[in-house]
């Protein structure tokens, strides 16, 4: 990876995309460092220590969330955007039609996303404010319309930020700014596990096992990330005038863990709704009751998170891989699999072999999702419990920012057959 980087530094147009993507990024943490008015951080720091929900956000937020920035939201309503228009795509029909016509299509498909990101951006902003009301240090109409518009424009902003990297930087420029953000608090867990060892809270052994543990996790993360099942396509031989086309080999890439971090953020929402909603009511039957049977890290609380991520896994893969859409371009390209007949017999063993994959892809997300959990619980209640989403993101995005710059490299380093 740090070959690439110094290669692509080397070429000067690369050079330019780097910093611009860092100078964006430069601004997204400067701003890290604003405050929104009217909001008393220190209750809603100790709300986002508790775990919940908030957790996830400031985990996301990169620590936004809990100083209460103007980043506060981060970019979730534009993920949330985001994977709303990708279902609309396959349930509305001109959705679909517009996304056909492509680059074009998809342009349209990307504004309407921002719209709907700004729409769910001020019901966010204003859910959140009047949810934690108490935690204004003035409470009238006006500091709440404030709070909302800010925190709104905070999120605009983001976004605008993204698609720029996006467009003239380097990788995804969304992605790029949950990962900066969750690696911006590398340094606090490092003096928050410095400070558990001064305490006695864990040991010199159990710290090196710790550390053991991450290295080898992250190897198994990027081994699954990069996994893939190559099924052989095989084109028919046709003979045009003199010409002869096709006849050559290839094959679909099927990756083990086609929905990424996505099942574990939406399980992660659902399991520790309740708790959220209970926090605010804290000496109701409800709040007993979630706190005795859904508290974050019980049995059945971890059950249901398993049964989620297993459950989102397949539900969003079944909505970006559509076998009979591969089978039927194959059949008009006149390409098949060798040994399974075209049409519907090569849409059902498409199925078969992504169902198998799918299975084994989710397995590993729960096992990922949840062994931070049950490391937490024998070191001593350390919080660890998004440790494992992190790292999801961490290594993704990493892995997809160094591919595209060895795309680019390729494309500008390629010096054709007369060299």
């Amino acid at each position: 990876m740090f070959k690439t980087l110094k290669e692509a530094w080397d070429i000067p147009e690369l050079r330019r995309k780097i910093i611009y993507m860092l100078l964006l990024l430069l601004v997204y943490r400067l701003g890290t460092f604003i405050p929104v008015p009217f909001v008393d951080t220190e209750q809603l720091k100790a709300l986002v220590s508790d775990g919940g929900i908030f957790g996830l956000f400031d985990i996301l937020s990169g620590g936004n969330f809990s100083n209460f920035t103007i980043f506060a939201m981060g970019i979730t309503p534009y993920i949330n955007a985001s994977i709303i228009m990708n279902l609309l795509v396959f349930a509305i029909p001109a959705l679909e039609n517009l996304q056909k016509e492509g680059e074009e299509g998809r342009k349209k498909i990307q504004q309407y996303t921002i719209y709907l990101t700004m729409v769910l951006a001020v019901i966010q902003a204003l859910g959140l404010t009047l949810s934690m009301s108490n935690m204004l240090t003035v409470k009238n109409w006006m500091t709440i319309t404030a709070v909302v518009l800010v925190t709104t424009a905070g999120t605009s902003l983001l976004t605008y930020i993204g698609n720029l990297i996006t467009e003239n930087g380097i990788g995804n420029g969304i992605s790029l700014i949950i990962f900066i953000s969750i690696i911006s608090r590398i340094p606090s867990v490092i003096v928050s596990m410095y400070e558990y060892l001064q305490l006695g809270n864990i040991n010199i052994i159990q710290l090196l096992l710790l550390i053991i543990g991450i290295v080898v996790c992250t190897i198994a993360v990027v081994a699954i990330t990069e996994g893939q099942r190559k099924i052989p396509v095989q084109y028919a031989k046709r003979v045009v005038g003199r010409k002869q086309y096709g006849g050559q080999n290839t094959f679909i890439p099927l990756r083990i863990n086609m929905a990424g971090v996505i099942p574990i953020i939406f399980a992660s929402s659902l399991t520790l709704f309740p708790a959220t909603i209970a926090s605010f009511f804290p000496t109701s039957g409800f709040a007993l009751w979630v706190s005795k049977y859904l508290a974050w890290g019980s049995w059945t609380a971890t059950i249901i998170y398993v049964l989620l991520i297993i459950a989102f896994t397949y539900f969003y893969t079944a909505v970006s891989f559509n076998p009979h859409d591969i089978a039927d371009n194959l059949k008009k390209q006149g390409g098949y699999i060798p040994g399974i007949r075209p049409g519907k017999n090569t849409t059902e063993y498409l199925s078969r072999i992504m169902n198998r994959l799918t299975i084994f892809g989710a397995l590993f997300l729960a096992v990922i999702a949840v062994l931070p959990i049950i490391v937490g619980h024998f070191m001593g209640g350390i919080n660890l419990q998004f440790g494992g989403t992190s790292l999801l993101i961490v290594v993704g995005v990493a892995l997809d920012t160094v591919k595209q710059l060895e795309n680019e490299m390729t494309m500008r380093q390629y010096q054709g057959f007369l060299k």
